[in-house]
Parts: structure tokens; C-alpha cells; sequence
């Protein structure tokens, strides 16, 4: 494992941007109440060009950091993480069409404080309507996976989808496979000792390989439903749907893949990348 620096313990937000549009300004907004500390905040633009994120950038504690072109998600991440200084050791990495909590912030580091060993921390996500999304997921095997890929929009209530979602009662304190890529607290040492997100997943799956190394290298993912948030979601992705859905589905096969390797899986991947292709041509000719 590679040696880091010793971190401070400096709060900073890292927030990956692709015309985020009015919903960056409300993020800031509510991100004020959110904690009681001093926080920095990285917008980490990928080739916006609404304005936006410049507008952001005018307030004492933001920064810009121009990617140039769509990197993707955690290849920006990457980029705003590595924009800050050793002094902070506390990285939320977040979507940008989040609205804060009254002090969700510091709720998720105190649940850090009860977890030393935990490397990435979830609040509760809630949609508009209240309703909470399952943000906290057991790692897709191959057996749940493809039961969840088959028949979740058929038959939303059957075994795979419901164990892999773990959408069980009222929601507790608990570790976790993996947590949703779009609000996560991170101790920047467990971060940067796994080298934080792979860049070859352009987007989606990010969260799930980041949140399967981590624990590898010792890390624990702990979701910490005391803090709450609320996505409004698909903001950016709306603008190319077809081309999200395709991201999807390479970025699924990618995971799966470097997960199975040696000639006994080749015939087994052949078939899911197959089945991941037509899923795909079905989904945009219905669109």
C-alpha cells in the first residue's frame, strides 16, 4: 500500500459538476446549515457551459477547477480531491442536485467518530416526496446481479432486487457493501490509500468499485441514516440519456469483469455482455 501524508482535520466538499444549472446555487445554500465548521468547497466542472459553476466560484469558499472536457464522474472527483492540501482529512464527495440537511453534515461526522475504522460514511437520501432511496447495498454478484438486471422493472418486489437494494424496515446504523456515489463522507486517508475512484468507469459503478476496494485494503462503508439529505437526481444525466444508459451497462460489464477473470468466466461474460446489449437496443428503441 502506498504511503500518504498525515491529513489535518480540515472539512472539504468536492461536488462534480456538468451544467448543474440553478440546482448548484440551492447546494451551496443549504450546505451552510449543514455544519457548524468551516468547510471548502471544490467544484470540479466538467465542461459546463451555463455558467454555473463560475457563478459559484465567486463566493469566498469555492474553487473552481476546470476539468476541460466531460471526464466523467469520478475521474473529476479525482481531480477536485487532489486540488486541496494535506490540512484537510475530511472529503465529501457529492452530486450537485443535493439539498443539505440543517446540520447533516455534522451528523455524518459524528458517525465517523463512532466508526474509526470506517472509510466512507452515507446519510439517508430521501427524494422530493420523501421517499427514501436504498443507498446502501450489498456488492452485486453475479447471481444478484442479474436477477436484480432481469426483473426489476417487471417484477420490482422479487428476491434479488430486494436483498441487493436491502430495503428492510426502519432504516439503522449498519456497515455496507457500498454506499451511492452521490453523497459520500470520506476519510481522506482511506481515499487516497486505495487511490480514490477508478477513471476507466466513465459513470455509474464508480461507487460500487470504490466502495468494494475500499473495504479490501481494511475499510468499513457505513451507512449513518442520523444524517439526511435530499437528491433531486438526473439533473445532468437527462441531457443524454441514451448515452447514460449505455455508461451504465459498459460500466457494469467492466465491474463484473475485473471481478472474473481467467478463461473458465470468458464464456459466462460473453453471455452478460450479450444480455447487456440487447437490454440496452430494447431500452432506446422504447425511448
Amino acid at each position: 500500500m502506498t504511503e500518504h501524508p498525515s491529513y489535518g482535520d480540515g472539512l472539504a466538499v468536492v461536488t462534480v459538476t456538468y451544467f448543474p444549472g440553478e440546482t448548484l446555487e440551492k447546494f451551496l445554500d443549504t450546505l451552510e446549515k449543514a455544519t457548524d465548521r468551516e468547510v471548502k468547497v471544490v467544484v470540479a466542472d466538467n465542461a459546463s457551459t451555463d455558467g454555473a459553476p463560475e457563478q459559484a466560484a465567486e463566493r469566498e469558499n469555492v474553487q473552481l477547477v476546470s476539468i476541460g472536457e466531460n471526464a466523467g464522474y469520478g475521474t473529476a472527483a479525482n481531480r477536485g480531491v487532489a486540488a486541496l492540501d494535506d490540512s484537510y482529512g475530511w472529503i465529501v464527495v457529492v452530486n450537485p442536485d443535493l439539498e443539505w440537511e440543517p446540520g447533516s453534515l455534522d451528523a455524518l461526522l459524528e458517525a465517523a467518530r463512532r466508526w474509526p475504522r470506517g472509510g466512507a460514511f452515507g446519510p439517508l437520501i430521501h427524494d422530493l416526496d420523501g421517499t427514501v432511496y436504498p443507498s446502501a447495498r450489498l456488492l452485486p454478484s453475479f447471481g444478484r446481479g442479474i436477477g436484480h438486471a432481469v426483473f426489476a422493472k417487471l417484477w420490482p418486489a422479487n428476491p434479488w432486487t430486494r436483498q441487493y437494494r436491502q430495503e428492510t424496515g426502519t432504516p439503522v446504523e449498519r456497515t455496507s457493501g457500498w454506499l451511492s456515489g452521490s453523497c459520500q463522507l470520506f476519510r481522506r486517508e482511506a481515499f487516497d490509500s486505495v487511490g480514490g475512484f477508478d477513471p476507466r468507469y466513465f459513470m455509474y459503478f464508480e461507487d460500487v468499485d470504490l466502495g468494494d476496494r475500499l473495504a479490501k485494503a481494511g475499510w468499513l462503508n457505513v451507512y449513518a441514516p442520523s444524517s439526511s439529505v435530499m437528491h433531486i437526481g438526473g439533473h445532468s444525466t437527462a441531457r443524454a440519456s441514451a448515452k447514460m444508459l449505455r455508461a451504465h451497462h459498459a460500466s457494469a460489464y467492466r465491474y463484473l469483469a475485473d471481478r472474473h477473470q481467467g478463461l473458465r468466466w470468458k464464456p459466462v461474460l460473453a453471455a452478460v455482455k450479450l444480455g447487456l446489449s440487447l437490454r440496452v437496443k430494447l431500452a432506446t428503441r422504447k425511448g
